[in-house]
């Protein structure tokens, strides 16, 4: 089993807004607490990046594992200069389990939240999470967070449960990070105990994976910032190797290279 242990994103977490680094450690803490993690194969060049975007530092620290039930466990933290602190969060599947993707992405500019959102995303055909996940999300505690954020209008892979907000104060910082926390362990303990699919529910899920990374791949706020640090090339290549990856249901021990 491994243990999530990395120097460079601690200190990064360490000097990140601290909802970001809240929400980081919980995140770290539930892979570990409930999941068997494996290593999982990146490049190496991609890993740990540093870059300059309009005058400041631009850095971003990846983390990544695997388990018998998820291909891909990707954190990414990123910050550039003292204007911008980034967290990105995946969970992908392996396509043999029939198990919605967690995905939650926070953004915070000069010292306040601008942006968080959370969802378990669905892979089924009529856009619905299953039954168990249903009625475990709708008995949830609810809050009234006072800033929605408007969808995208490539944002058809989210679930009725999906929480896009700019928390308000502390309160609502702390509701959106103890939301995640009960999300992240219920979709850990239901993974642990998921069963393969026959092939053509697999197939069938293998194309949601693909319509989802397509769609996340739309986000050009990402895109922009990634090929004015780094060039449109290497932007191309670490939204398509590192952040949104099609899957190919590679087996455990062979995470993917590119």
């Amino acid at each position: 089993m491994t243990t999530i242990t990395s120097t460079s994103t601690v200190t990064l977490s360490d000097r990140q807004h601290p909802t970001i680094s809240t929400l980081a450690n919980r995140i770290q803490a539930a892979w570990s607490n409930y999941l068997d993690l494996q290593p999982y194969a990146m490049p190496e060049d991609l890993g740990y990046v540093e870059g300059v975007l309009e005058g400041e530092k631009l850095v971003i620290n990846n983390q990544c594992y695997q388990t018998r039930t998820f291909r891909k466990l990707h954190l990414e933290l990123a910050q550039i200069g003292n204007s911008l602190d980034i967290l990105h969060c995946v969970m992908f599947p392996r396509p043999e389990f029939d198990l919605p993707i967690f995905g939650a992405d926070l953004v915070a500019g000069r010292g306040q939240l601008a942006m968080a959102i959370a969802d378990l995303s669905p892979v089924r055909d009529n856009q619905q999470l299953p039954g168990e996940y249903q009625q475990h999300l709708e008995e949830l505690p609810s809050f009234d967070f006072r800033h929605c954020r408007h969808f995208p209008e490539w944002a058809d892979i989210f679930s009725d449960f999906c929480l896009f907000v700019r928390p308000d104060g502390e309160q609502e910082e702390t509701a959106f990070v103890d939301t995640i926390d009960r999300y992240l362990a219920f979709h850990c303990q239901q993974a642990k105990a998921a069963q393969p699919v026959d092939s053509d529910r697999r197939k069938a899920i293998m194309v949601a994976h693909q319509h989802y990374c397509a769609q996340q791949l739309r986000n050009d706020k990402t895109r922009r910032v990634l090929e004015k640090a780094f060039g449109d090339a290497w932007a191309e290549r670490y939204m398509t190797t590192v952040l949104f990856d099609v899957p190919l249901g590679v087996p455990m021990g062979k995470a993917k290279m590119p």
